[in-house]
């Protein structure tokens, strides 16, 4: 069966799209799937066995990237087409059947929302396909250090909804500081291109001999191997927190100008703990703080999140 599946320019958006892929190799394990997405995005589905070609393509003015897509695509017949960003190609494509995603309104999450709209069974769990490769180089990267691993992703897309750097530092110390649940743990702290002035501060908090700086340094599955080794991954509301969520890793989402009832991180072992104030309310404000690093969550204490780590390495 010949698959053409086309989803995100999000990192994010794009994880929580494979839950759908994955069912679709479930339910058809001989499918073959040409799969069109973001840049950011290609790396996870370069390693799925039953993806013949990824097609990475870039958002272009005027929607002219749609036309770029088209061309590369319509010369084919297509047993199935799945459209997870709703767009109008899947209508102009030669295909037996279309199955087409358009993002809901209501508080239902993300993935109930996908198999709703597509006629799925729940629930729909995000995958990852990580490579032999990948797990590799992880091993190379974390080394035979047996103290207990910490991933902090204390950055974002946009700027003012990471958790401030200093509050992120003090979490640190207190989970890893003498008498912590992880005491003398080693720190990963992890970003993205582009991301290592937001992620400073927090790499400065970590003693040298503790610290595995991997913001922008390695490649994003090896950095989902990587997550999938730590004890406990605490991220923004961001593509990395859904990579480490997929990845099995306990992982711990905080969210304030976001809405975790729509993106709450979904895996097998996950929690999320928010602002006191709605993400409407947070939202309200965002002219004000413009793009100042942390400036709407400063809300979010220390100890809430906190408590919320410690309630989840209790149950990983």
């Amino acid at each position: 069966m010949r698959t053409l599946f086309i989803t995100s320019n999000r990192l994010g958006d794009a994880i929580l799209s494979t839950a759908v892929l994955a069912r679709l190799f479930d339910e058809h394990p001989q499918a073959r799937v040409t799969v069109a997405c973001g840049p950011v995005a290609a790396a996870l589905f370069e390693g799925v066995p039953q993806v013949e070609r990824v097609i990475s393509w870039r958002k272009e003015k005027g929607g002219r990237h749609w036309w770029t897509l088209w061309r590369q695509v319509a010369g084919t017949w297509w047993d199935r087409v799945i459209d997870m960003r709703g767009s109008a190609l899947a209508w102009t494509l030669l295909a037996r059947r279309r199955a087409i995603y358009r993002t809901q309104r209501g508080d239902a999450h993300r993935l109930t929302q996908m198999a709703e709209a597509l006629g799925l069974a729940t629930p729909l769990m995000p995958r990852l396909w990580l490579t032999e490769a990948d797990r590799t180089a992880a091993s190379q990267i974390l080394g035979t250090d047996e103290r207990p691993l910490l991933a902090v992703a204390p950055t974002a897309n946009w700027p003012p909804k990471a958790w401030p750097a200093d509050s992120f530092a003090e979490l640190i110390g207190r989970l890893t500081g003498e008498g912590g649940p992880l005491e003398g743990a080693r720190v990963l702290v992890a970003g993205g291109p582009g991301e290592r002035d937001l992620a400073a501060p927090v790499l400065a908090s970590v003693p040298a001999d503790r610290l595995l700086d991997l913001v922008d340094r390695a490649p994003l599955m090896t950095l989902a191997a990587c997550f999938a080794c730590c004890r406990l991954v605490v991220a923004n509301d961001s593509g990395l927190m859904h990579l480490s969520a997929a990845a099995g890793a306990p992982t711990l989402g905080l969210f304030g100008p976001s809405k975790d009832a729509h993106y709450a991180p979904a895996g097998p072992v996950t929690a999320w703990v928010r602002a006191p104030e709605s993400a409407e309310a947070l939202l309200a404000r965002s002219a004000e703080v413009g793009r100042t690093p942390g400036a709407l969550m400063t809300g979010l204490s220390v100890e809430a999140v906190e408590a919320a780590a410690r309630d989840l390495l209790d149950t990983s």
